[in-house]
């Protein structure tokens, strides 16, 4: 009898273990990105997106300097397009400035990767960069389309 009890507890473990393989294979791929305030900045809302679609919200301000996010892939798609959008307020010369972001350009196989949202260009160029392999991402210049303010 313990025989068979120990068949079927084994039998068990193996299929719960299966079970667990089988739904962490069907988990998305995903990579990190972090944006950091730079010295100069005040605060910065700041969006993500990939192929059209919000994925992350970044916000950053005096008392929070850097925030990292997990942002999931889409299903079956290594090369993505991404766009990044917001609004940064900097202090140039004593005086506030807020500078519109917008800019765009592709992930290539970004899974496990971890990016850095990257200003330059006085705050208004922004894109995503990977120090440690930087045909992860390129990137275009000039704004992404996704980022245009609708007039009404």
């Amino acid at each position: 009898m313990k025989s068979k009890r120990a068949f079927f507890f084994s039998a068990l473990l193996l299929g719960c273990a299966l079970q667990t393989a089988q739904a962490q294979s069907e988990l998305p791929d995903t990579f990190t990105v972090t944006d950091e305030r730079a010295s100069e900045e005040i605060s910065e809302v700041s969006r993500l997106y990939l192929d059209g679609n919000l994925v992350a919200t970044f916000r950053l301000g005096l008392s929070k300097s850097r925030e990292t996010k997990t942002i999931p892939l889409p299903a079956g798609r290594y090369d993505v397009d991404y766009a990044l959008c917001g609004e940064i307020t900097i202090m140039h010369n004593g005086h506030q400035e807020t500078h519109q972001v917008s800019s765009e350009g592709q992930l290539h196989h970004p899974e496990g990767h971890t990016l850095d949202a990257v200003g330059s260009n006085n705050f208004t160029d922004f894109f995503l960069v990977d120090y440690n392999d930087p045909s992860v991402a390129t990137h275009r210049h000039g704004r992404a389309a996704v980022c245009a303010t609708p007039s009404s």
